[in-house]
């Protein structure tokens, strides 16, 4: 294929350095426009709009609104000839089935194969140690090398390669630049969940112990899985579908064979008599 017409978002707001790493990478490969949101809008699902406003940008458009919201503008309306839709990178790992719906980064690549167009969602995956805190890797934009070298080669190589035929889109995350050159190994989502909540008075925490076991290095998933193969300093890439899937359930023909239509009130009436 010729030089791919490349839109890029993200949910981190197009001033992000996460996208300036990926934008720049992405260009020697093909023709790349960022439709990315104004601002920060982390963890937003896939949270759409009736209307947004849109400011022309240096990278191409910024958005007032969300990350699904920059991909429908997009490619319905701003970029209309695009070829792959890039979300990312996102300044932080998405990583295990359970972040998937909530990650706004991870909905702009599902939001993108509701129009048949391949994406890619890339984020990076940050130690909390004390050795690299959290803060400090996110002030040097060339953390983001190994992620944007990931992106750039994917982008470069799936479509023709036939790697959309058999998913919809690719989650890929990779360790920071500081870890040094990592293999890449295709994975999938990790099934492990510890989300827990503690309630002090009126306030209710809600807090994911899985970021414990990371910084720690100390994580019981096991090879194979895209959580695993971050924190061993691997870039992930997991193959995905987005459409969600439906089974044949017997249970559920039963319970629905002796569902009674009808005025519920003459129901209760008839069930009191």
């Amino acid at each position: 294929m010729d030089e791919p017409t490349i839109l890029l978002t993200n949910d981190d707001g197009i001033e992000s350095a996460g996208l300036r790493a990926v934008y720049d990478g992405l260009s020697t490969v093909g023709d790349v426009t960022a439709v990315a949101p104004a601002e920060d809008q982390s963890a937003v699902g896939r949270a759409i709009s009736h209307e947004v406003t849109v400011h022309e940008h240096e990278l191409g458009y910024a958005v007032e609104g969300t990350p699904s919201d920059c991909v429908v503008a997009g490619l319905e309306a701003l970029v209309t000839d695009t070829d792959l839709v890039v979300a990312g990178c996102n300044r932080g790992a998405n990583l295990g089935a359970y972040v998937l719906g909530r990650s706004g980064t991870v909905s702009a690549a599902v939001e993108a194969t509701f129009f048949d167009v391949p994406a890619m969602a890339v984020s990076m995956y940050i130690p909390v140690r004390e050795d690299a805190a959290f803060a400090d890797i996110e002030a040097n934009g060339d953390s983001y090398r190994e992620a944007a070298k990931a992106t750039t080669y994917l982008a470069d190589h799936a479509v023709d390669a036939g790697v959309f035929e058999q998913c919809d889109y690719l989650n890929v995350n990779a360790p920071v630049a500081e870890w040094g050159d990592a293999q890449m190994t295709v994975t999938r989502p990790s099934h492990l969940y510890e989300m827990d909540a503690e309630q002090d008075g009126d306030a209710v925490t809600l807090h994911d112990r899985i970021w414990e076991h990371m910084a720690d290095g100390d994580i019981p998933d096991p090879e194979g899985t895209d959580r695993r193969a971050v924190v061993d300093g691997k870039v992930s890439v997991s193959p995905l579908t987005a459409p969600h899937t439906t089974e044949h359930h017997e249970a559920l023909d039963a319970i629905a064979e002796t569902y009674e239509p009808g005025d519920d009130e003459a129901a209760n009436d008839e069930a009191a008599d």
